[in-house]
Order: structure tokens, then C-alpha cells, then sequence
């Protein structure tokens, strides 16, 4: 029998994943994170905004620890002296849980590297913020496509195949797969499809990179 996790609260599902329990977007918290995240930006310890700020250490560290929601006038010390608008302290409060939602059909196809070679790319999505972009294709490879094997980019790449067969490599290594066999890589290394066996070939292909 599987153990209910303790970061669940009763009748809270969860899936399989490890990651940890979304947090509530509790305001001082939002207001913690944004003030340690701007402190460091500007490249100060805490005793050095806590002194230009007129406040005390522990003080200082309570509000970055979401302990305590500060008021007006410590949000404006805090302001003044990371020389930023009040207002930024909220961002991260305001921010929204986003969702793209792409109709059957509906992607937008997109050019890429290998698009010469007969690779149709239909853009399923996108990430609207935060410091990861995802980006989620169905890629097509018709009669006529040719072998692209040298794709290189930043992140990592999922692949998984809904129809067709190939030999993809990634690196030095070949993998011979067919419908429902999936690779996850490192996608700096040269990767693509080598040998196409059976066509049409239909792909996913989740590519995840940090945004700059």
C-alpha cells in the first residue's frame, strides 16, 4: 500500500511526480522572496541592505523568510535603499498561473533547423514566464525527408515517438525506436534522426532551456 505523502493535505491528490507541493501565493512570502532576490541582484549581504534600509538584521531576515509581512514604511526604506519601486516587491505575488491551451491541428508550425530536410515542426505550447522556457513540438517527417543527425542546442530534449520507426542517435550512440519509445538527453551533444525505416515519422519532442 502506498504511503500518503506528508506535504499532502487529506483528499489531495498526487502524481507521481517527485516535485515538491506547489506553495500557497501567500503575500509576505511573495514579498520575502522578491526582497532576498533583489538584495542579491544587487549584490548585498543582509547586513548591508538591513543598515541602508535603517533596519535590524534579524528583522531583515524575518521578512526575507516570509515570517513577517512588513509594513509601509519598511517596504519604502527597502525601496529606497535597493533603488527599486515599491511595486516590485509584489511580483511575484501578482504573478499568474499561465496556461496555453493548442487545439487539435492547431499548432504553429514553425522553421528550424532541419525544416530544409523535410522536418514539419508544430509548436503545441508555450512557456509564459519564468526563468525555463519549454517548448513542446510535434514533429512530422514525410515521404521525401531526409536524415538530420546534427541538431545541437542548449538544455534538454524529451522524444518521444507516436508513429513510424528510426535510429536515432544522440552522441555516438544509435537507438532504434518505434512507436511509444522515448529518449530524454542531453541535447548539447549531436542528436537527431539517422535512419529512417519507416515513414511517416511522428514525433514529440519537448525541448526545456533556462531563459537568458
Amino acid at each position: 500500500m502506498r504511503k500518503k505523502r506528508p506535504d499532502l493535505e487529506e483528499g489531495e491528490l498526487a502524481t507521481g511526480s517527485g516535485a515538491p507541493r506547489a506553495r500557497e501565493n501567500n503575500l509576505q512570502e511573495a514579498i520575502g522572496i522578491q526582497v532576498r532576490s533583489l538584495r542579491k541582484q544587487h549584490d548585498m549581504t543582509v547586513a548591508e541592505l538591513a543598515g541602508q534600509a535603517g533596519l535590524s538584521v534579524g528583522m531583515l531576515s524575518k521578512i526575507e523568510n516570509g515570517g513577517i509581512c512588513p509594513s509601509l514604511h519598511t517596504l519604502q526604506a527597502l525601496a529606497q535603499a535597493l533603488n527599486v519601486p515599491i511595486t516590485a516587491f509584489f511580483e511575484k505575488f501578482e504573478e499568474r498561473n499561465d496556461v496555453s491551451y493548442v487545439a487539435s491541428g492547431a499548432g504553429v508550425t514553425i522553421e528550424r533547423r532541419g525544416s530544409k530536410a523535410g522536418h514539419r515542426y508544430q509548436l503545441l505550447g508555450h512557456s509564459l514566464g519564468g526563468d525555463v522556457v519549454v517548448e513542446p513540438y510535434l514533429v512530422t517527417l514525410s515521404e521525401g525527408a531526409s536524415p538530420y543527425s546534427s541538431f545541437r542546442h542548449e538544455g534538454v530534449e524529451f522524444v518521444h515517438l507516436l508513429e513510424g520507426r528510426v535510429d536515432y542517435r544522440h552522441g555516438d550512440r544509435l537507438f532504434e525506436m518505434g512507436p511509444g519509445d522515448s529518449l530524454f538527453f542531453d541535447s548539447a551533444a549531436p542528436h537527431g534522426p539517422e535512419v529512417l525505416r519507416e515513414l511517416p515519422l511522428r514525433l514529440l519532442s519537448i525541448i526545456i532551456y533556462p531563459r537568458s
